[in-house]
């Protein structure tokens, strides 16, 4: 079969990092990140498309200073329960943190999603970027970036433990025999590691598609490193096509290294696509949305962020960039320390930094809807995704989409007419995990 995008829809609510305008949208329902009817239509207009997944993101910490959408949103797995009842195909992919749960709690919660929607179940594993959360659960400190990885990957093992807890006939339900159970087939983990010590059964059987969908967003090479070993859909970061080839290469040589099969993970780029009837039109709309944006107060807390929300305003803007190494440890080290060697090796004042932060920058996916194609083609052909993780800041945008570039992959066989399958791993072709638990048939010698 030949190579076929996959697409996914990340829904911005009222408006997310980056998007600091989007609530004073007149088009935007001002409690559109708390209205489940609103994701049900999101969900339901890019099933009606075809798309892979719905996907929301999430974070367990804020401030005052947090964007709009983050200071008031729904819970993934229950909002994601919701929309399961009102979707046949679409897979649903909900963010939750391995250093903030618990591996049964979690395990149970994906699985029951998994049954409620059929198999459409995903779990994009976060190892939880905002340091502040830490406060939240009891702790004084975030964990460091090794304690919280070697955790991931282990809570990420343990879950796969127990979503093997029965084999797949173990429920035989023969009255006249009177089992509901057959009891050699529920298998105990009895898991004992560095960080979690766990016995099992899971009190849940699988699902159409086995287990859950694994997604992971890794960027540092612990992030890259942990993606490659359990990943079954990766977010990656984008940036231009280079740097997107460059990733995506790294990601299928690292899985390849750990044995795994490189087709068995799907990457998906972030897009922010703005289509209009004419290139010129696209981009002064993106141009626009800029604008819209460009908040410096905003972005200025939004620098914080990456530094387990500093107030970087207690400092002179003006002044060399303050030296907050430290915080970048325990927060987004990855993209904070590329910040602190960039302001170091140019002698940037803090103002310049916070700017920098938020610079206007050309997407590839701006124009018409020929040429969004064109060039998701091109992008496609070099190497640089499987998929495309795609924000729209409306719902008319969102069918703009839809309506103009959708079409025109199809025609060019780059996108799916129809679905493959009723189960998020048969659309993305994933295989359904070997239960780890199933015995070989026993051979009979004549």
């Amino acid at each position: 079969m030949p190579r076929t995008i996959h697409l996914a829809l990340h829904p911005y609510g009222v408006g997310g990092p980056g998007q600091h305008g989007l609530w004073k949208d007149s088009r935007v329902a001002k409690n559109a990140s708390i209205d489940i009817n609103y994701y049900i239509r999101q969900a339901q207009a890019a099933e009606h498309a075809l798309f892979d997944a719905l996907f929301i993101v999430d974070s367990q910490f804020i401030n005052a200073t947090y964007p709009a959408h983050y200071l008031n949103r729904l819970e993934p797995l229950t909002l994601l329960s919701a929309v399961a009842t009102h979707t046949r195909h679409i897979g649903l992919v909900g963010t939750a943190s391995s250093t903030y749960n618990s591996p049964f709690n979690l395990a149970r919660r994906f699985a029951s999603l998994d049954h409620i929607s059929g198999g459409r179940a995903g779990w994009n594993v976060v190892t939880s970027f905002d340091t502040g959360t830490s406060r939240n659960f009891g702790l004084d400190e975030h964990l460091d970036y090794t304690t919280r990885y070697g955790r991931a990957l282990e809570f990420v093992k343990v879950a796969r433990g127990l979503w093997d807890s029965y084999e797949d006939d173990a429920f035989v339900a023969d009255v006249a025999r009177n089992v509901f159970l057959d009891p050699a087939k529920l298998h105990e983990l009895h898991h004992e590691g560095e960080h979690f010590k766990v016995a099992g059964p899971l009190n849940l059987s699988r699902s159409p598609q086995g287990q859950p969908v694994i997604f992971q967003a890794g960027v540092s090479e612990e992030g890259r490193d942990l993606a490659a070993q359990v990943a079954e859909g990766i977010y990656a970061p984008g940036g231009t096509l280079q740097q997107a080839r460059e990733y995506y290469a790294d990601i299928k040589q690292r899985t390849a290294s750990y044995g795994r099969d490189p087709e068995h993970i799907k990457i998906f780029i972030h897009g922010g696509p703005v289509v209009a009837a004419t290139d010129e039109a696209a981009r002064r709309r993106e141009r626009e949305i800029f604008e819209e944006d460009n908040d410096f107060d905003r972005n200025l807390a939004l620098l914080g962020r990456s530094f387990g929300a500093y107030d970087f305003s207690a400092h002179d803007l003006d002044a060399p960039f303050p030296d907050v190494a430290h915080l970048a440890e325990k927060g987004g080290r990855t993209g904070a320390g590329k910040l602190i060697e960039r302001a170091k090796s140019e002698n940037l004042t803090l103002r310049q930094v916070t700017e920098l932060v938020n610079e206007f920058r050309n997407s590839p996916f701006v124009g018409s809807p020929r040429t969004v194609a064109d060039t998701i083609e091109t992008w496609f052909a070099a190497g640089t995704f499987d998929g495309i993780n795609l924000a729209f800041r409306t719902t008319d945008e969102l069918d703009l989409f839809v309506d103009g570039v959708v079409p025109i992959l199809q025609k060019r066989g780059l996108f799916r007419t129809e679905y493959e399958a009723d189960t998020l791993r048969g659309n993305l072709g994933l295989p359904v995990p070997a239960n780890r638990n199933t015995r070989a048939p026993q051979l009979v010698n004549d």
